[in-house]
């Protein structure tokens, strides 16, 4: 769903909304964690710890939150260690889903998982059996604000970057899964603002829904799997045919 599609639009706009709402401050304590579990709690010496604390900045998350969460990952609070975990779903009319979470305790999030897909015409995949339909990739956000395509264009080919897709509001990078972190070390060099820097699904065959039933259905199950406390990322293969949705925002 990396492409152009305007589903794309929508689900960058709700998480506008969930910052304003404050939902987004658990997903960025998780990852926060999680950076500072694999590279340890000094923001200096770990660029994906940077990343997550800047983006949580950038969302007015107080500083307190920001420090537990370091001091969760690296284990000074104690307590159970969050873990990422991934599952795989089947949607609406056989659509693919891949959820990213990060938890405390794998039990609860399996047990609720299920009961969400169950709710929402959803069903657990096998491993596997739905991550094949996508190609793993590295992606960057950078604002677009004073920084000219042109330019954005010329640094993501010297930093070796694959491709980069732009709007008014921000450029986004994408790499090969293991050039991730030498791509976005030579845009920190270079002093581009990296907003993010994560790895993400984009499916090889998006399938586009033309049913409004259909769609509307597996837009909330992708709601409700983004909205669900544990989850960090969700991808799915699934695009809105354009005629529809003037129709889904009613």
């Amino acid at each position: 769903m990396a492409g152009h599609n305007k589903w794309s639009k929508v689900k960058h706009i709700k998480a506008r909304v969930d910052a304003i709402k404050g939902r987004v401050f658990s997903k960025c304590a998780h990852e926060i964690a999680l950076a500072a579990r694999a590279g340890g709690g000094d923001v200096s010496m770990n660029a994906r710890l940077r990343t997550a604390v800047d983006n949580a900045k950038a969302l007015s998350m107080p500083r307190e939150n920001i420090e537990r969460a370091i001091k969760k990952g690296t284990g000074e609070l104690g307590g159970d260690a969050i873990q990422e975990v991934t599952y795989e779903a089947y949607g609406p009319s056989g659509t693919a889903f891949i959820i990213e979470m990060a938890t405390d305790n794998l039990n609860r999030s399996a047990a609720d998982l299920r009961t969400i897909l169950t709710k929402n015409h959803g069903t657990i995949a096998t491993p596997g059996s739905v991550s094949y339909q996508f190609d793993r990739k590295g992606e960057l956000r950078i604002p677009a604000a004073d920084i000219p395509e042109d330019r954005i264009m010329e640094a993501a080919i010297e930093s070796g970057a694959d491709d980069v897709q732009s709007d008014e509001d921000e450029h986004l990078l994408l790499t090969a899964p293991t050039e991730l972190g030498a791509v976005a070390g030579i845009l920190r060099t270079a002093e581009f603002p990296i907003t993010s820097e994560k790895f993400i699904f984009i499916p090889q065959n998006p399938t586009t829904l033309t049913d409004p039933v259909i769609a509307r259905q597996a837009i909330k199950l992708y709601d409700v799997l983004d909205d669900y406390q544990d989850t960090l990322n969700v991808f799915t293969n699934f695009e809105v045919a354009d005629e529809l949705l003037d129709q889904l925002d009613g």
